[in-house]
């Protein structure tokens, strides 16, 4: 089984994925536009270059995602609220870099440092809206610098 999170823009689903897969070193596997719906099927013309699917493996994981109107999707205009995506990793350095990079035209929500459960934990919105926690897995023997 793999549970997959589905990421809903309003038209930045392509550059947010491309972001994305760059940042975490993934592979857009499908983005596939409105235009290539089957014939017959309604679709105003400003949204035929939006994404319907798209699809980003990274490693195992993978994110999907679409660019969605409010029309079809109630509170897309409203900020993300009620899920972060989550990245773990034993390796602080490389949590910090993500940290970074997602950061990057978003908004720092914790700083990313040391926590009573993790040697490094940031957590930020990012510049398309989308909200993250960056967590540093901590080796057996770590304990925290304020214990």
């Amino acid at each position: 089984m793999k549970i997959v999170t589905s990421l809903s823009f309003q038209g930045q689903c392509r550059p947010a994925f491309e972001f994305y897969a760059q940042v975490l070193g993934g592979k857009i596997i499908a983005a596939m536009p409105y235009s290539a719906a089957p014939p017959g099927m309604p679709m105003n013309e400003q949204h035929k270059d939006w994404l319907m699917h798209c699809w980003l493996e990274v490693g195992d994981q993978a994110l999907m995602g679409a660019d969605m109107d409010p029309a079809w999707a109630r509170n897309i205009d409203k900020p993300k609220n009620g899920f972060d995506v989550t990245l773990h990793s034993p390796d602080k350095a490389q949590c910090q870099r993500w940290y970074e990079q997602l950061a990057q035209g978003g908004t720092a929500v914790m700083p990313f440092g040391e926590t009573f459960w993790s040697p490094g934990f940031g957590s930020l919105i990012d510049k398309f809206g989308i909200p993250w926690m960056i967590n540093t897995v901590p080796s057996a023997d770590w304990k925290p610098a304020q214990a």
